[in-house]
């Protein structure tokens, strides 16, 4: 009950990061399963990145390059012309694994190959994530349940895969700058059952834009979640209050952060 080659997509956005584009292929040529389509839009690059992706198109199944549209010049267009170039490949599940990001181990796509012939009419497949932590350890961040959605992301977006042909064909909504990922999240858990996956997924590339707009992407999440899941303005306060004071125990005391919310070192799943 696996899929036909091609059927799930690894999605990759980037702009001016050749160097991470460059190690999350190192990732992907990695795999002992290559069946996947590999789906790349850059966001015009002045790196050379362009150019490599011309020189290398046979590695791909579709890329583009072209300044990323949208009120906020950011990742979401991009994400949304990936989504676009999928649908039109027939690809039926995807994974956004970002320039920088990698696959967490040699196996993990033969892995969500098979859970996706196990579970393919879910609407969300996530595991848990790898995460380099500034002085260099790679630990492993636990999911949490889906079903805790309403406080934020249960999981990073790169240890998520989408299933693309429910019905809607949703999109990125890029009135959001930051948490347009969380949005669509809550829709696909609208649309169907979610699945949690026992295995970590990706390696996440840290000093991306919710980490750099933490405060914006709160406010963002807090405006998605009163439009959404109809949240008053009392509880929103609350919620982004403990958000925030997350935020500062991670940035005042990483150790007591990462004893509290990571688990053993898991450099053993890196490919």
């Amino acid at each position: 009950m696996t899929p036909p080659d091609g059927s799930f997509a690894v999605l990759t956005v980037a702009r001016d990061d050749l160097a991470g584009l460059m190690a999350t292929r190192d990732s992907l040529r990695a795999q002992s399963w290559q069946g996947f389509a590999w789906i790349i839009a850059d966001g015009g690059s002045a790196d050379g990145t362009a150019d490599w992706l011309r020189a290398h198109a046979g590695e791909m199944a579709w890329w583009r390059s072209a300044p990323d549209s949208g009120p906020h010049g950011g990742p979401y267009g991009g994400m949304n012309r990936a989504l676009d170039a999928a649908r039109a490949l027939g690809c039926r599940h995807a994974l956004f694994l970002n320039a920088g990001d990698r696959l967490a181990g040699a196996d993990t796509a033969a892995l969500l190959r098979d859970a996706i012939g196990r579970h393919g009419d879910a609407a969300l497949l996530y595991g848990d994530a790898l995460e380099r932590l500034g002085d260099g350890r790679i630990l492993s961040k636990p999911a949490r349940s889906h079903r805790r959605a309403a406080l934020g992301m249960f999981t990073h977006h790169q240890a998520m895969i989408y299933r693309l042909d429910t019905p809607g064909s949703p999109r990125f909504d890029e009135r959001f700058a930051i948490a347009a990922d969380y949005a669509f999240t809550l829709a696909a858990l609208e649309r169907g059952a979610a699945v949690r996956l026992p295995v970590p997924v990706c390696v996440f590339a840290p000093g991306g834009l919710s980490q750099r707009n933490a405060a914006q992407g709160r406010r963002e999440q807090s405006l998605i979640r009163r439009d959404m899941l109809g949240h008053g303005r009392a509880h929103e306060s609350l919620l982004r209050g403990a958000q925030w004071a997350i935020m500062t125990l991670r940035r005042l005391f990483p150790k007591a952060y990462a004893t509290w919310r990571f688990r053993q070192p898991a450099t053993l799943f890196l490919s």
